[in-house]
C-alpha cells in the first residue's frame, strides 16, 4: 500500500510543529506548507518536504501547488492550520482566516487537488459565549453566536466550507491549546513564577484545556477515522478553575507562595482599549486587546467532547497536571540554557 501523503498548511506556527512531527511518527510523507518568511524553527526534521506559498497571490498558488507533486499524485489529508489568533488591524482577521481559506480551496480545484480529508483547525470561540449562569457545558450543536472579531472571521470560514459540496472537510473547534513553544500560558506561568497570578472578574470562571500532543493525535485520528461533514470540540473533558491552574502550576514550579490578585472587569476592559490602540499605532498585534478581553471575561468554558470521543475514540493523555508539567519542564530547560 502506498504511503499516504499529508499537506499542513500554516505548519511554522506552535501547533504546526507538533502536527508535523506525529505526521512523521505515523509514517505519513510529510509536507509543509510555510511563507518565504516563516521560521523553520520547529521544522528542521530532514524527512520533511517544502512548499512555499504566497496567500495573498492566487496565480503563485496555483503554480507552486500544481508543480509540488509529480503529474496524477496529490495529498491523500490537508490540514488546514493558517491562520490569525491576534492582529493589530481587525481587518486583517477576515482577510486571514476566511480570504486565504477561501483563495486555497478555490487553488486546490484549479490544480484538481482536492484531497481525501480536509481538516479546518477553528476555534472554541467561533461558537462565542454558552451558559454564563447555569454552567451548562457548550456543545457542538449550540447555534454559533461569536462574540470577537477572531471568532466571528473563524464561523465565517467554517460557513463556507459547510457550502462547498466537493469539500470533504472535518471542522475542529479546540479549546485552549498549549505546550511547550505556547506564548500565552506561558505569560501566565511566567507570572506564577514572580509569585503573581492576575485574574479577570469576580464570578467563577471554568476553564478548559488541551494539551497540544492531544490535539494533534486527535486530528490525525479523526483523519484516519473516515469521518467528514462535521464539527468536533476539542478538549481535556474536565474544566478547572483559576485557583486550580495555579497551585498546578506552582507546584511544578517548586513556588512556595503566589499572591492571587482579582482585577475588576472595568479596569481590564480600559488597559485592554489603551493596548489595542498603541498596537495599532505601532502596527504590531498587541496581545491584551478588546477581543481578549471579552475572552477573559466569559465564565463558561467548559465543553462537551462526547460526539468526539464517539467518532473517532477521542481520549486525551495528558490531564491538565501532566501537560503543565511537560510545558514547565521546557520552560524551565529553556531558562536555565540562557543563564
Amino acid at each position: 500500500m502506498a504511503t499516504k501523503k499529508v499537506l499542513i498548511i500554516g505548519a511554522g506556527g506552535f501547533i504546526g510543529g507538533f502536527m508535523a512531527q506525529e505526521s512523521l511518527q505515523r509514517g505519513y510523507e510529510t509536507w509543509v506548507a510555510v511563507r518565504k518568511s516563516t521560521s523553520r524553527k520547529y521544522l528542521s526534521d530532514e524527512r520533511l518536504n517544502f512548499v512555499v506559498l504566497d496567500y495573498d497571490d492566487e496565480a503563485a498558488m496555483v503554480a507552486t501547488m500544481s508543480s509540488a507533486l509529480p503529474e496524477g499524485e496529490r495529498w491523500d489529508y490537508i490540514v488546514y492550520n493558517l491562520g490569525a489568533t491576534k492582529c493589530a488591524n481587525f481587518i486583517d482577521f477576515n482577510r486571514i482566516n476566511y480570504e486565504y481559506l477561501r483563495r486555497f480551496v478555490g487553488v486546490l480545484r484549479q490544480c484538481e487537488l482536492m484531497p481525501e480529508r480536509f481538516l479546518f483547525m477553528s476555534s472554541l470561540s467561533a461558537l462565542g459565549e454558552g451558559d454564563e449562569k447555569g454552567y451548562t457545558p457548550i456543545t457542538s450543536k449550540m447555534i454559533p453566536n461569536p462574540n470577537t472579531r477572531y471568532g466571528l472571521s473563524k464561523i465565517k470560514a467554517e460557513t463556507f466550507l459547510e457550502m462547498q459540496s466537493d469539500v470533504p472537510y472535518i471542522i475542529f473547534r479546540p479549546t485552549g491549546v498549549y505546550g511547550p513553544h505556547e506564548q500565552d500560558y506561558l505569560m501566565m506561568i511566567k507570572s506564577i513564577d514572580s509569585h503573581w497570578d492576575f485574574g479577570v472578574g469576580y464570578r467563577k470562571q471554568l476553564l478548559t484545556f488541551i494539551y497540544v500532543e492531544d490535539l494533534v493525535n486527535a486530528v490525525y485520528d479523526a483523519l484516519e477515522s473516515g469521518v467528514e461533514k462535521r464539527k468536533y470540540i476539542i478538549s481535556e473533558p474536565r474544566s478547572y478553575t483559576q485557583s486550580e491552574f495555579r497551585s498546578i502550576v506552582a507546584r511544578h514550579l517548586g513556588v512556595k507562595w503566589v499572591i492571587p490578585v482579582k482585577l475588576p472587569l472595568w479596569i481590564v476592559y480600559i488597559a485592554s482599549v489603551v493596548a489595542e490602540k498603541w498596537g495599532m499605532v505601532r502596527m504590531k498585534p498587541s496581545t491584551l486587546n478588546r477581543d481578549k478581553f471579552k475572552i477573559m471575561k466569559q465564565r463558561n468554558w467548559s465543553c462537551d467532547v462526547t460526539d468526539a470521543q464517539r467518532d473517532f475514540n477521542f481520549s486525551p493523555r495528558f490531564s491538565l497536571d501532566e501537560g503543565l508539567k511537560a510545558t514547565i519542564d521546557a520552560y524551565l530547560a529553556e531558562k536555565v540554557s540562557k543563564k
